[in-house]
């Protein structure tokens, strides 16, 4: 089922690393609107491989799914990514890498996230989890966590990009020097 066109990125975006060295947290990058956040999450998709898994934490209207629709764009998914909240699971089999989004709002723990089999194909695909903070690392010892927060009085959101082993480090500044930031 095809949802509308498919997103193309702006020739230009405002996105701008605000902090870039924080310690022990990964970037902190401002996004000025939904389609800056869009953006972002395409330079991200076009450095994703099989296997990796993203986290994705911030209050409802933050940009999960903004980003992980950009995310979409970024692997070639053609169809529209739209939140799994009721279906908890959605995969998007088109693209040069297999896409499964998970809302992980109305799970109850550990246990009913693996009851979703996501191990089965996570070796061959990219798995974005919307609120998975506390379950889903136990996924994969190397994942992308992104905790996403919105002005109270605007679309301003900045995104906090948490690199947690492997190369996710090295490929976060690779996505954001490809947006030049």
């Amino acid at each position: 089922m095809t949802m509308g066109p498919r997103w193309r990125p702006p020739a230009r975006t405002d996105i701008r690393i605000v902090e870039a060295d924080r310690g022990d947290a990964g970037p902190r990058v401002e996004l000025p609107t939904a389609t800056d956040t869009r953006a972002l999450g395409r330079a991200l998709g076009e450095v994703l491989h099989a296997g990796d898994l993203i986290i994705l934490g911030g209050p409802l209207g933050a940009g999960k799914t903004a980003l992980t629709q950009g995310i979409g764009d970024g692997l070639g998914v053609t169809t529209g990514v739209v939140s799994p909240t009721f279906v908890i699971a959605r995969v998007h089999l088109e693209g040069r890498i297999p896409l499964v989004h998970v809302d992980a709002y109305r799970l109850g723990g550990l246990g009913e996230l693996d009851d979703l089999d996501l191990d089965v194909s996570q070796d061959e695909s990219v798995t974005v989890i919307e609120w998975g903070a506390g379950m889903a690392e136990a996924l994969s010892d190397a994942y992308l966590r992104i905790d996403l927060a919105r002005a109270d009085d605007s679309d301003v959101r900045t995104a906090v990009l948490d690199a947690h082993g492997g190369d996710w480090a090295a490929r976060v500044a690779e996505a954001l020097r490809a947006r030049h930031v």
